[in-house]
């Protein structure tokens, strides 16, 4: 099962040194989730060969410009290529009222059913639920209501001893029910434990997305134990006044939180315009958690 994160955008408030602002686009079984649609997106999935039309699903932190100043134009994109299908959007209470004032006075009625969902910033809350993924808010502490999202693999099946079952001759119709767990019993009788039969499938994964937050441990047990943890680290810790100001997150924290909830890897974005490089913010995390790799545009992460 394909379970991986590409950064489309890593850059706070601004376009700057050739980093845009926030967009993420997560693969699950070939199914695309996009994840904050900042100012430029549209020209990051062109450069990434990340194709609008596998978007059905579009979540957005909350109302800060670079975080949700592409979703207008990429919808209008999306009613100006055809799109039929159904396209799911969840995001604070007011985004729904920004979208439909803007189609308001561009006279644009969509092709498409668009079907929102609003979040809540008080408490988490399960908004998907399908046969691959569940997905959940992460209430965050930020300047205006904003939340993350956390991604949790489902349990898949048991997996087939392929030589058993086919030394044995096993009818093809058994199969479901054996990777169910099932015991298999023969015609005459004889009786095999499903354990003999199966093996069982690799533990689920999740992937964590905390947004725009300062620190603050609320919200450390929901993001415990992800198998990849996305955590903003807009400053260096010599900037932590700042940090607390605006309701953001040093370099230093972001590595922190990962190692007091226990991730196994971290990937740190949202830097603030007034670095060019971002070495040192690599380095800062990495004193407090060694795992941790910048989210740099382009590259895609595989949960694993």
């Amino acid at each position: 099962m394909k379970f991986e994160v590409t950064i489309l955008g890593s850059s706070s408030a601004t376009p700057i040194f050739n980093r845009n602002p926030t967009a993420q686009v997560l693969n699950i079984n070939e199914h695309l989730y996009l994840i904050d649609c900042a100012e430029g997106t549209q020209q990051q999935m062109l450069r990434f060969d990340v194709k609008a039309s596998r978007i059905d699903y579009i979540f957005i932190s909350h109302l800060h410009g670079d975080h949700y100043l592409g979703l207008v134009g990429l919808l209008s994109s999306m009613h100006l290529n055809g799109r039929k299908k159904a396209l799911y959007l969840y995001g604070p209470p007011h985004l729904m009222e920004i979208i439909e004032l803007q189609l308001k006075y561009s006279e644009t009625t969509l092709h498409f059913p668009l079907v929102f969902t609003q979040t809540n910033t008080l408490k988490a809350q399960e908004i998907v639920n399908n046969n691959d993924i569940i997905i959940e808010t992460i209430p965050l502490d930020h300047r205006i209501d904003c939340t993350g999202f956390i991604f949790r693999q489902k349990k898949r099946l048991r997996k087939l001893i392929k030589e058993r079952v086919e030394a044995l001759e096993i009818p093809i119709e058994y199969y479901t029910a054996i990777k169910k767990g099932k015991d298999y019993t023969t015609n005459s009788g004889q009786v095999y434990k499903n354990d003999t039969l199966t093996i069982d499938s690799d533990a689920p994964k999740t992937y964590a997305y905390c947004s725009d937050t300062m620190y603050n441990e609320q919200y450390f047990e929901q993001i415990s134990n992800a198998t990849l943890l996305y955590h903003e680290a807009t400053f260096l810790h010599e900037m932590l006044d700042r940090a607390n100001d605006t309701h953001h997150t040093t370099a230093l924290q972001a590595g922190e939180i990962a190692l007091k909830t226990n991730a196994k890897k971290l990937i740190i974005g949202h830097f603030s315009a007034r670095y060019k490089t971002l070495g040192e913010l690599l380095d800062e995390a990495k004193t407090a958690f060694p795992n941790t790799e910048l989210a740099l545009e382009g590259r895609t992460f595989v949960i694993e």
